[in-house]
């Protein structure tokens, strides 16, 4: 089983406080950082400003939501205008998988997300990857995680 970095910044944007509390609420502990936002417009900058290890995705964020958010990244990194960052969205119902897959988000969590679930999905995607290229493995993986959490993951 992957291990969290000891050092780790994530950063979640969603417009609901809950979803934000759950993330940080993850992430407790020495070394780690989480940054919040509440819009998606606000991801880019802060991305380029002070890139995170990964980057939470609510898949409705107000005006600019989750997948036009992780498009937005993986144009800006294919553009040599920001570095890549692993993607992980925060679905609303499975049928929104298609849509995840479609953002080329790295993994994806059905909401409620139990901690446990969120933090060995962001450590089995931050295993994964590559900070110059992206994911090592290109293959979508199907599946969850093998527990019973609420919140099933799928990684890409």
């Amino acid at each position: 089983m992957a291990a969290l970095p000891d050092e780790l910044t994530v950063l979640v944007a969603s417009d609901a406080q809950w979803i934000r509390d759950q993330v940080r609420l993850a992430f407790v502990g020495p070394g780690h950082r989480v940054v919040e936002v509440t819009s998606g417009q606000a991801v880019r900058d802060l991305v380029a400003e002070e890139p995170p290890d990964l980057v939470i995705l609510d898949l409705q964020i107000g005006n600019m939501g989750g997948i036009a958010v992780a498009i937005d990244l993986h144009l800006e990194a294919a553009s040599w205008r920001l570095d890549p960052v692993p993607i992980v969205l925060l679905l609303d119902r499975e049928a929104d998988r298609f849509l995840a897959r479609r953002a080329e988000a790295q993994a994806e969590l059905v909401k409620p997300v139990d901690a446990g679930a969120l933090r060995r999905t962001v450590a089995e995607v931050l295993e994964r990857w590559d900070p110059l290229h992206g994911p090592q493995d290109a293959d979508r993986e199907a599946g969850a995680d093998g527990d019973d959490d609420t919140a099933s993951a799928t990684l890409s």
